[in-house]
């Protein structure tokens, strides 16, 4: 599944950096996270990266793009290869 980055968003821009997919990026009001990109970490980390930094806790799984972890895996596959 990916993520996605609520209202909750202050704009800190510490979820940009560690995204090794490069997802995240300044929308016009809070950052936003581009679901084609998000592999939630999965192919590097045990864990989501931007979460793991996020003071805002404003990152969630968007209930758009459900997807398991072997999608994910492919996904990073994909657009690392």
């Amino acid at each position: 599944m990916a993520l996605m980055i609520t209202e909750d968003c202050t704009v800190c821009d510490a979820c940009v950096e560690p995204c090794p997919n490069e997802a995240i990026k300044e929308g016009d009001d809070i950052f936003v996270i581009d679901a084609l990109r998000c592999t939630e970490c999965v192919g590097t980390d045990e864990e989501p990266q931007c979460i793991a930094v996020c003071p805002s806790d404003c990152i969630v799984p968007d209930p758009d793009f459900e997807e398991s972890v072997d999608e994910l895996q492919e996904k990073y596959e994909m657009i690392h290869c």
